[in-house]
């Protein structure tokens, strides 16, 4: 089933046409000048490198920018102001006016992994379509795939301990509803954020933050305050004062029953032994352990000896733990010589020193070995002929201004462990390192 890109009457009302950059219509604006505006160009978004030495890349986000694709459009009230301040002129205004996206989109699925120089998008339509779209791709992949990527380290560290994304008041409030999403792509658990829940289906949670347990009279009040709403099944916070003295009034109000504690302070895994010992010598052998509190993959992997049943993550999940960007570009990689569209698409790259580009239209194949172990990404300038062990990555997503190709969450989030586990096992490591697998250009033009 397609969807028009036109169709404005099914999208939501917010429009995200300036949701860019400035110098995206300064471009256009020239370029309806110069003549050059209805050239058929190709812009490709990639990664020069992987942030902090990381083994690979998690794409994700080409669902909501899909979605804000389909809402690209300028409005009066948008219209208006960017005469006003003088950002477009006649031309350029008519133009804007009737803007739609009519050109094609490839791009990695959402869940798979890239390395640098993979073409995670393609996008070819004329020049002037094309190129003020790049905030907008940039924007929302950027944040995305840092988000993703962060999680897939984070939910590989935890093992089979579920993860709880709980970033919500550390980050934009709209960023978090993206990252909540991001996160459940790369496998988390659950989160905290209702907008999330309500929006894409990601499973949300929540109990009780210490708050609750300061505003009754005690600290058994309280307890016996959200048993009683929510059921022995729930999870108390058991760190507000002593952790020894809460855990054995939690069992005694709940039963051997109880659903689960969590710590959220203190020395992780010492207390987290501690709490473990305390409930077994209570009956409570089946309470959960669930650990929150600056967690990161390299403190979630140091837990991996400690007798925990989950975790929670917010800051470090939300800022990409570290790398809050992923470092993606949107580069102008071929065009035709006129705006007839119907000649030759002639390769362009810029030379800069530092970031050199490649140019040519991009496709990409992930190669294997016998045993289905990824050895290499490929990427070409003709269309591929690949193996029987080659993965063809990119994919249409929108052909002549019409979204071909949408999924459900469940989906990203089954082809990010399929894609994960096709991995040498080193790519898991944390320490630095180079990527899992070799970026080849095929020709090389080196």
């Amino acid at each position: 089933m397609t969807t028009d890109l036109g169709a404005a009457a099914a999208a939501p009302a917010a429009g995200t046409a300036l949701l860019t950059d400035h110098y995206e219509i300064t471009m256009l604006r020239a370029a309806l000048r110069s003549g050059a505006a209805q050239r058929r160009s190709v812009f490709e978004v990639f990664a020069r490198h992987l942030p902090h030495g990381r083994r690979y890349g998690v794409v994700a986000g080409t669902g909501r920018l899909i979605d804000s694709l389909q809402r690209f459009r300028f409005g009066p009230a948008d219209l208006e102001f960017l005469g006003r301040a003088g950002v477009a002129d006649e031309a350029t205004l008519s133009f804007l006016e009737s803007y739609t996206f009519t050109g094609h989109i490839w791009g990695y699925a959402e869940g798979d992994c890239y390395f640098p120089g993979s073409p995670i998008l393609v996008v070819e339509g004329t020049f002037a379509e094309a190129v003020v779209l790049e905030t907008l791709v940039l924007s929302i992949l950027n944040h995305d795939c840092a988000i993703a990527s962060a999680a897939s380290r984070m939910v590989s560290s935890a093992g089979d301990r579920p993860l709880i994304e709980m970033g919500s008041r550390r980050t934009h409030e709209l960023a978090a509803v993206a990252a909540a999403r991001a996160a459940y792509i790369s496998g988390f658990a659950t989160t905290s954020n209702l907008r999330a829940g309500q929006q894409y289906g990601v499973p949300t949670v929540g109990t009780s933050a210490h708050a609750f347990t300061l505003v009754h009279g005690s600290e058994r009040e309280a307890f016996a305050a959200q048993l009683d709403t929510l059921g022995a099944d729930t999870t108390l916070l058991v760190d507000t004062y002593d952790v020894a003295t809460a855990v054995r009034t939690a069992v005694e109000l709940a039963g051997p029953g109880l659903g689960a504690v969590r710590i959220d302070s203190g020395d992780l895994p010492v207390v987290a032994r501690q709490v473990r010992a305390l409930l077994d010598s209570l009956g409570a052998t089946k309470t959960r352990i669930v650990l929150t509190g600056d967690l990161d993959e390299y403190s979630i992997a140091a837990l991996a000896a400690t007798p925990v049943d989950g975790y929670g993550v917010g800051t470090s999940l939300v800022t990409g733990s570290g790398a809050p960007t992923a470092a993606l570009v949107y580069k102008l990689v071929a065009r035709a010589d006129d705006g007839g569209g119907s000649g030759p698409l002639r390769p362009v790259a810029k030379r800069s020193v530092g970031k050199p580009g490649r140019g040519g239209r991009k496709w990409a194949v992930r190669t294997h070995d016998a045993q289905g172990t990824a050895v290499a990404e490929m990427v070409t300038t003709e269309p591929p002929d690949p193996g029987a062990e080659d993965r063809v990555l990119l994919r249409q997503l929108v052909r002549g201004g019409e979204i071909v190709e949408r999924e459900a969450l469940t989906a990203a989030r089954a082809r990010h462990r399929e894609a994960l586990a096709e991995l040498p096992q080193y790519a898991l490591q944390l320490s630095r390192g180079y990527p899992a697998i070799p970026t080849i250009f095929a020709p090389n033009d080196d």
